[in-house]
């Protein structure tokens, strides 16, 4: 745990007992804060309760009184669409409000610092896809390269719930809008902005107070190095913001599918293929097509925010790519579920978690895929409107013999919309009463040509 410091003595209120909450709560009594807390919810109260954390109603006005701070969860609405009527009433009482984050880095550095050889650092990732999968790369490549390091944050536990950190060790953060949009204090030593598309636009009323979340990150605290994905225009003007000169080598652009070659440095992804410029000038490159655990140009351009940060973090190439190798993916993304015979692997997308249809549709386009169960299961493609949404890009990409089992009928009338029905039969001949063929008419194929279809 990371006692919270600057408060020893102060009633501090939290709202919000979650695993967050408590953990905050937790870190500030550690500080000699006493707290207060509430939550809407009834097993949250009881919870904290068990924990011996006292309770007190902070929608109310007089709950505030001796109050010096309120610290609230990130999924707690702040301003948009319409601020938690705790916080209203905190802003009437004139009680400032931050959240974990804010406290975590006011908390980090203590006076042991002096003592290290190396300074501790922190890495903060955020963007709107890939910010797990690049956190926990991250992480892993600096373990598998003997570098400390822990993961917390939007990941993993809690970021007041970790160790106090050693002798050059490193943190690994990731943030959602949630958490940057609030924290008084974001101060990290690394930024990195993966990509930007619009997400949580009611709770930042559109996509401007969205990219406004996301850039506070790299405005507030100045980090010194910024890691930016430059596919998207917020990402380039970020960019560009940040930079002093062309050859500004404190920001590190980096791509996936766009060559950058500029005086700066660079990291991009092309064809599969991963490169690194400095000064206009090719430095290192490896190959990211046979790297099992990152499918995909959306994993190749988490691999190029990866790369970049750990080479600002003065790791060398030839171990970052061995690390990369190592990589095992995270729980259902794009995921080696088994391997099986020698004529090749099977490969099964565990597609069910994805938040953004798109986003997992973009993730199933790294495989030829067998659609054969897909939407078996409570929470399969079948299920509620997941088909419908990105039912286009799928039947582009399907490969199988036609649906199956419960599969059968809820694919199927999802995705008889977007491609040309073949003949009534089942097998090699026709998709199935309920198939669905590709969108240039051809057969669908089984999963098991994976291994030819890779080549």
């Amino acid at each position: 745990m990371i006692p919270v410091r600057g408060h020893e003595g102060q009633t501090v209120a939290v709202l919000g007992l979650g695993r967050s909450g408590r953990a905050t709560a937790a870190a500030l009594k550690a500080g000699g804060a006493q707290v207060i807390a509430w939550d809407d919810g009834p097993s949250g109260r009881e919870a904290a309760e068990a924990e011996g954390i006292e309770l007190r109603d902070l929608t109310r006005a007089s709950a505030y009184e001796g109050v010096s701070l309120l610290v609230t969860s990130p999924g707690i609405p702040h301003l948009y669409p319409a601020p938690h009527a705790a916080i209203q009433a905190a802003w009437e009482a004139g009680v400032p409000v931050d959240n974990d984050i804010g406290l975590f880095f006011r908390s980090f550095a203590t006076e042991g610092f002096d003592q290290f050889d190396t300074l501790p650092r922190i890495v903060a990732v955020t963007g709107s896809n890939g910010k797990s999968t690049t956190s926990a790369l991250i992480h892993h490549i600096l373990t598998e390269n003997g570098r400390a390091a822990q993961l917390a944050g939007n990941i993993g536990r809690g970021v007041l719930d970790l160790e106090p950190p050693h002798d050059g060790e490193v943190v690994v953060l990731e943030l959602s809008s949630y958490q940057t949009e609030l924290a008084r204090a974001l101060t990290p030593d690394i930024a990195v902005l993966t990509n930007l598309s619009p997400d949580h636009l009611d709770r930042h009323a559109g996509p401007g107070g969205y990219f406004a979340a996301k850039r506070r990150l790299f405005s507030e605290g100045g980090p010194d190095r910024a890691v930016i994905g430059v596919d998207e225009n917020e990402g380039r003007y970020l960019a560009n913001q940040l930079a002093t000169a062309a050859a500004d080598d404190r920001v590190i652009a980096i791509s996936s599918g766009r060559k950058l070659t500029g005086p700066g440095w660079n990291v991009f992804a092309r064809k599969g293929f991963l490169a690194e410029y400095r000064k206009g000038r090719q430095v290192a490159s490896v190959d990211l097509r046979d790297i099992p655990g990152l499918p995909g140009a959306h994993n190749h351009q988490n691999a190029c925010a990866a790369w970049a940060t750990a080479r600002a973090l003065g790791l060398g190439p030839r171990g970052i790519e061995a690390a990369l190798r190592s990589y095992p993916g995270l729980p259902h993304r794009s995921q080696r579920v088994a391997e099986k015979g020698r004529r090749g692997l099977r490969q099964r997308q565990q597609g069910h978690q994805c938040r953004r249809r798109r986003q997992g549709a973009r993730g199933l386009s790294a495989y030829p895929l067998d659609l054969r169960r897909a939407g078996e299961g409570r929470r399969g493609l079948g299920a509620r409107r997941g088909v419908g949404t990105c039912g286009q890009g799928l039947c582009d990409r399907a490969r199988g013999r036609g649906l199956r089992g419960e599969a059968a009928g809820r694919r199927g009338r999802g995705l008889r919309h977007y491609g040309p029905r073949r003949g009534a039969g089942h097998g090699r001949g026709g998709a199935g009463r309920h198939g669905a063929s590709g969108a240039g008419g051809g057969e669908l194929r089984s999963i098991r040509q994976f291994r030819e279809a890779r080549r």
